[in-house]
């Protein structure tokens, strides 16, 4: 049997911080107390005195590039930064090659994470304009949604066909996640620079290109759709301050139909640091504005915005380093999410209760996750701990992502993740990620 108790950890559940241990007996959490005596030689001990223990970070939106584009990361190697990065259960979009947008190929992707994934796992069905029959066959027990790309992105999975989309709509039970983006709007805008600029736009134009507007009209679209047919929908990573005025902070999650996201470099980045970062942080949407970021924070804080994300999605540096407009767009976060977010705590801009409740416990609400995302008895050891005064730098030789590269790169944070465990056994330790695939697949109460 492995058992592991956790002694004197600051442990942070559903808004409130106490001092305490936790017993672990193989993959669940068996006692939660103030004082728990060790009953046998065979159970290890952690003394985490002084840090916090935090339920594993649930991410609801990384692109981990496989199959078909693992030049750039995939299941095994990004899985293993984000257990680095106390993330403890990820949910995988569909634009991979080829696109997740048949049961057989989304099933697929499961088989590979089986084999492959440190972290628990789920991938998201693809819709398209033409593949509604296979988008219903989808169980929604065992995954995690719909995704549907209404502004082109990575890929080629864009759906601007009104009545499809209506549809699906109304048709499924299962969450439906969207990236909200006009192409119209984007077109416009990119032949009115291409005018000026002709093929040697800068990059500082892309929060002009993929404006506040292109973004609010798409996503006010989904809003009234999701209205008229009572689909359950999720925005993925809001960008702008126009964005938030369509969205409640009066009633309870549990009842809300329409839930938020927001990601990490929405929260941290604005238009200023294109000029030092360039296509480090082209990102869709993009990183716009500090008014933006400002709106954001606030209805993060507020309970408008439900979810902090990463939206992983790593290229080559190679790739990056191209014109503007040849340069995808996407970076690698998981690995650096969690204590970017710690950061922001000793900024003073958000409770580490807050970043648990946004990190942890609304994801497996909204997506409905079976025994994850909190501390609790008879759930799952998914468990981190972060000292909270470790400094670090993120150098080239502590990046854990395929592609080698991070937009924190030269960054100091003040927290350090030092423990990280994914169903009970303890995957991450002494800096380093163990050669432990314990990940499962996550399962959905519905």
């Amino acid at each position: 049997m492995n058992k592991v108790l956790i002694k004197n950890a600051k442990i942070v559940n559903e808004g409130t911080i106490f001092e305490g241990d936790v017993l672990i007996e193989n993959d669940l959490i068996v006692e939660i107390s103030e004082s728990i005596s060790a009953k046998s030689s065979e159970c290890k001990i952690i003394d985490a005195e002084g840090n916090y223990l935090i339920p594993g970070a649930i991410d609801d939106q990384v692109h981990f590039r496989e199959p078909g584009l693992t030049h750039k990361g995939d299941i095994e190697s990004e899985s293993r930064a984000a257990v680095a990065g106390g993330i403890t259960s990820f949910i995988e979009q569909p634009n991979t090659v080829p696109n997740a947008v048949t049961q057989e190929i989304l099933e697929d992707k499961y088989q590979i994470a089986a084999h492959k994934s440190y972290a628990n796992y789920s991938f998201m069905m693809g819709a398209t304009n033409d593949n509604l029959d296979e988008v219903l066959k989808t169980n929604p027990k065992n995954v995690a949604g719909i995704k549907i790309f209404l502004g082109s992105s990575t890929g080629n999975m864009l759906v601007d066909n009104e009545e499809v989309l209506e549809k699906i709509f109304s048709s499924t039970p299962m969450l439906i996640a969207v990236h909200c983006e006009d192409e119209t709007t984007i077109k416009n805008n990119l032949e009115k620079f291409k005018a000026e600029f002709g093929e040697a736009i800068p990059v500082t134009a892309h929060h002009l290109i993929r404006s506040e507007e292109a973004c609010y009209i798409s996503s006010s679209k989904a809003i009234a759709l999701a209205k008229k047919t009572g689909a359950r929908l999720h925005v993925f990573h809001l960008s702008t301050a126009k964005e938030m005025e369509l969205f409640t902070n009066k009633i309870p999650l549990e009842e809300k139909k329409i839930t938020a996201e927001v990601c990490v470099h929405h929260l941290w980045f604005t238009n200023d640091d294109y000029a030092t970062k360039g296509n480090l942080i082209k990102w869709n949407p993009a990183v716009k504005t500090a008014n933006d970021r400002k709106a954001l924070w606030e209805a993060l804080n507020d309970g408008r915005i439900d979810v902090i994300a990463t939206d992983h999605a790593p290229h080559t540096l190679e790739e990056k380093k191209q014109s503007y407009l040849k340069a995808p767009s996407g970076g690698p976060l998981v690995q650096h999410a969690v204590v970017a977010m710690f950061e922001a705590f000793h900024q003073g801009k958000i409770s580490i209760e807050k970043i648990v409740e946004k990190m942890c416990h609304n994801p497996a609400k909204i997506f409905k996750i079976e025994k994850r995302g909190f501390i609790k008895e008879g759930y799952y050891a998914d468990l981190v701990i972060i000292n909270s005064g470790l400094p670090w730098s993120v150098k080239k030789e502590n990046i854990l992502a395929k592609c080698g590269w991070s937009p924190f790169e030269g960054f100091t944070f003040k927290s350090r993740i030092t423990h990280t465990f994914v169903n009970g056994q303890l995957v991450y330790s002494a800096f380093k990620v163990k050669d432990i695939r314990a990940g499962k697949r996550l399962l959905f109460d519905r």
